[in-house]
């Protein structure tokens, strides 16, 4: 093989890595980095579908949302079509949660999040295993990680009398913290202190 031949090689070798490296890039910007925004309309569409179910009678449930300003949960009240099981019942409740506040109030899960499973123990212990998307819309701080621990454990405890203390789990695994902040590890009880106003 000649000195030129190789060189041309070399060349067309570059080009082409070159080339192929640009598709890459301009693929996960197409298919990546435009996924998130998508997902979060599709599981928010899921989400207040999944609320209603198909045997279920109308029911007033009051969702707690974080208002960081004040430092507190603020009730809001929604009608769902009620499951016939406390365990879709807590499902519902944090699908709620998911959707999000229809008045304004701040988020504290993620649209693009998934409930994986949920667990409701003979002693009111409830168990939700909640993907790693979960926890993410919320200030970082020890109260405002608190407020969003305690905007699920007061929203699921309200609506569901049987559940008495709730274990939160992300992707089936016990986490050390929140946000490094507030602690994950042990159970947590309903806190009314923590509401304030009306729904």
């Amino acid at each position: 093989m000649s000195r030129r031949t190789a060189i041309t090689m070399l060349v067309v070798i570059a080009v082409l890595a070159v080339g192929l490296f640009y598709l890459r890039s301009l693929a996960r910007r197409i298919f990546v980095e435009n996924r998130p925004k998508g997902e979060q309309e599709a599981h928010a569409q899921l989400s207040a579908a999944a609320l209603q179910s198909p045997t279920g009678s109308s029911q007033t449930v009051v969702l707690y949302f974080p208002s960081y300003t004040k430092g507190t949960l603020v009730g809001e009240a929604r009608q769902i079509a009620w499951a016939s099981n406390d365990t879709d019942r807590i499902r519902q409740v944090i699908l709620g949660l998911i959707e999000g506040s229809r008045k304004g109030a701040s988020r504290v899960i993620a649209p693009s999040s998934n409930i994986r499973a949920v667990f409701l123990a003979r002693d009111g212990t409830a168990c939700i295993d909640l993907s790693s998307e979960a926890l993410t819309d919320f200030e970082s701080g020890i109260e405002s990680e608190s407020l969003a621990i305690y905007s699920i454990v007061n929203s699921v405890a309200a609506n569901v009398p049987t559940v008495k203390k709730v274990k939160i789990l992300i992707q089936g695994q016990e986490v050390d913290t929140l946000d490094v902040h507030a602690d994950l590890t042990g159970f947590f009880v309903p806190d009314a202190a923590r509401i304030s106003g009306n729904p």
